[in-house]
């Protein structure tokens, strides 16, 4: 993936706090109480931040995939997610849960899918009742957010920081749905270090427990890989990208005045920059993953 250096090594990055074990029994107990499960991922890594512990926790019961962060993506990488999912005959919305877009569609899935659940079980003899609605996801991927555009008022914390909610909360989505707000939740361990990688880019994982100036590096080097004229318009370089990533980090430095005493790089505000700024969609629309060849070359010929 990325260039041969003194970085070539993907970094290991594991973030399992206490209370992630603690949302996953949240989850387990209270699914009985739900009719339908929305699976909120990040765009720009449908397969990184899709939870496969939620899957085996969800089981059988009807699923919806989210979108989110659209606007953050590649357009036409996530047109081909879209099929993907849709193929294996989930229904499937793209959405920006910051500026509301795509929550009509969201809305409407939600409660096609609650709608039959609940007229099953009238038609079992159970007394009618309310549709419920569990939103689950990782933590940062805007689960929050999208809750409050849903129900129309800031009902859940939100936070920029991974992991902040953490309690279970019932709220009302329109006239006949409720949903069951639960804390956002990763997995014990993650078995392709590329995972925690970009789990680590979009901000999914904490900051503090890994080498920010490997993840920084590797970002930088993926940027200038595949987005070089990205890069090349954001820091306003006239000429070519300097020839490694250890010399564009150093340019990008002397870009923004991030110098220490004597004319030497402050390097570690430079990783800040570079990460933040990738997370607020400054570099553009980009996305870090194509779906599964078979949906692609699908979508590709027609």
């Amino acid at each position: 993936m990325m260039e041969n250096d003194r970085k070539n090594d993907l970094p290991i990055i594991q973030w399992y706090p206490g209370h992630m074990k603690k949302a996953r029994e949240l989850v387990e107990e209270n699914l009985k109480l739900v009719d339908v499960v929305v699976e909120l991922l990040d765009a720009r890594i449908p397969a990184a931040s899709a939870n496969p512990m939620l899957r085996e926790i969800v089981g059988d019961k009807p699923r919806i995939v989210a979108l989110n962060k659209k606007d953050l993506a590649d357009e036409k990488m996530t047109k081909r997610w879209l099929a993907y999912f849709r193929a294996q005959k989930l229904p499937t919305a793209a959405l920006d849960s910051v500026t509301g877009k795509g929550m009509k569609e969201l809305l409407a899935l939600i409660e096609k899918a609650a709608k039959y659940r609940t007229e099953r079980l009238v038609s079992k003899g159970v007394a009618a009742r309310k549709a419920r609605v569990m939103i689950l996801g990782i933590p940062n991927v805007g689960k929050s957010s999208l809750i409050n555009r849903l129900a129309g008022a800031a009902k859940a914390k939100t936070a920029d920081k991974p992991g902040v909610t953490r309690a279970k909360q019932w709220i009302r989505i329109g006239a006949d749905v409720d949903l069951l707000d639960t804390p956002g939740i990763l997995w014990p361990k993650f078995e392709d270090p590329a995972v925690g990688l970009k789990l680590a880019f979009t901000g999914a994982v904490n900051d503090e427990i890994y080498d920010l100036e490997n993840v920084a590096h590797l970002l930088l080097a993926a940027l200038r890989r595949d987005h070089p004229e990205r890069l090349r318009e954001r820091f306003k370089f006239k000429e070519m990208l300097p020839a490694s990533t250890e010399e564009l980090m150093e340019a990008v430095g002397r870009k923004r005045g991030c110098l220490l005493k004597g004319g030497r790089i402050n390097f570690e505000k430079v990783q800040h920059i570079l990460l933040s700024e990738f997370r607020m969609g400054k570099f553009g629309k980009i996305s870090f993953e194509a779906p599964p060849m078979e949906a692609a070359e699908e979508v590709d010929g027609g």
